[in-house]
């Protein structure tokens, strides 16, 4: 029986060590202050390639969750309270190309593409009661643009991609490289929960600034709440932090605002 060389074994390392070591340098080289979060990101696209790649994604996206919602008096009022949330806060500076859609579908859910494409379902409306409920989920997934989360998360898809390739490469273990892929996603899911309680935080802010009453968004995660209550939990809650989770950062959010919300 043959034995296998230790000077290929030492290559393999080698090679895997080049791939983690480009894959973390173009990660870490991608930083760039971001003023609405107030923050140093890491995103490897730009501002217009994420307005490409919204733009290019929603057809697709709007077909799965069954086309938009034909009636023009919905559609209106959601453009309304969406635009007004983006013209009257620190939004109106930003370079996004926005857009609000209202699908026709019964899951309850919200959600925003790269770029400023911002989607909530007829489902999700038929559970919100007021105007300022609207303006709390528009707010929070404003937010999502805003902060550049869909291009964050790319970034660390591919350095993780990177690390695991490396893993792979050096030790020619495919279960080896199935560990490092599962500890990638528990990480990669802190951060999607960090983006979330952002996009509250700022959310509220957004709130107070366009004039709409932010305990609106504190009306809304009561009533995800008491779908979470049940057996057969809403697709939001799939992308989302469970709301029990989220009501008191939010009502401690609204309680700061003179300090937490700029000015």
């Amino acid at each position: 029986m043959r034995r296998r060389s230790s000077s290929g074994g030492l290559g393999r390392i080698l090679i895997g060590l080049a791939i983690a070591a480009f894959a973390l340098f173009s990660y870490f080289s991608s930083g760039q202050y971001n003023d609405v979060v107030g923050e140093t990101q890491y995103v490897s696209i730009t501002p217009n390639q994420e307005i490409a790649l919204g733009l290019q994604s929603a057809p697709e996206l709007i077909r799965e969750f069954g086309g938009e919602y034909r009636d023009p008096e919905v559609q209106e009022a959601i453009n309304t309270i969406g635009f007004d949330l983006v013209n009257n806060s620190i939004a109106r500076d930003e370079p996004w190309q926005w857009e609000f859609t209202v699908l026709d579908s019964d899951i309850l859910n919200a959600f925003a593409l790269p770029g400023g494409q911002v989607f909530i379902t007829t489902g999700m409306l038929s559970q919100l009661e007021t105007v300022d409920e609207v303006a709390g989920v528009l707010a929070h997934e404003i937010v999502h643009v805003l902060a550049r989360h869909g291009a964050q998360r790319i970034a660390q898809s591919e350095l993780t991609n990177g690390l695991i390739g490396a893993v792979a490469v050096a030790s020619e273990s495919a279960s080896a490289a199935q560990t490092a892929a599962m500890i990638s996603q528990l990480v990669n899911l802190q951060y999607g929960r960090d983006d979330e309680i952002q996009s509250d935080t700022i959310g509220v802010c957004i709130m107070i600034q366009a004039g709409y009453d932010p305990m609106g968004m504190v009306g809304v995660q009561e009533t995800l709440q008491s779908f979470s209550q049940g057996q057969r939990q809403p697709e939001f809650f799939s992308t989302h932090p469970n709301p029990e989770n989220r009501i008191q950062q939010i009502e401690n959010t609204i309680a700061n605002a003179s300090t937490v919300c700029p000015q």
